[in-house]
């Protein structure tokens, strides 16, 4: 459908049970965990360079906000 509007283009989509399904699931973002990192963390910034570095620093906050979310489940302890 050569210019055709976005709302054009999603009508028939949006149509159907699974294009509906499936849209929905577009509410569901992983971007709290961001927030989160910034916010909480105070994680703006990779100070160190390089690539591998980068990489091992985010899979240490990765980590500790694993932790943090598995210690306000209760499924770990952690202790003050």
């Amino acid at each position: 459908m050569p210019g055709a509007g976005i709302a054009e283009v999603m009508a028939p989509r949006l149509g159907i049970a699974v294009g509906k399904t499936l849209y929905k699931l577009r509410k569901e973002n992983v971007e709290p965990i961001f927030g989160m990192v910034k916010e909480v963390f105070g994680f703006q910034r990779f100070p160190m360079r390089g690539k591998e570095k980068a990489n091992i620093e985010w899979d240490i906050v990765g980590l500790s906000a694993n932790i943090k979310r598995l210690s306000k489940l209760d499924i770990i302890s952690v202790p003050a």
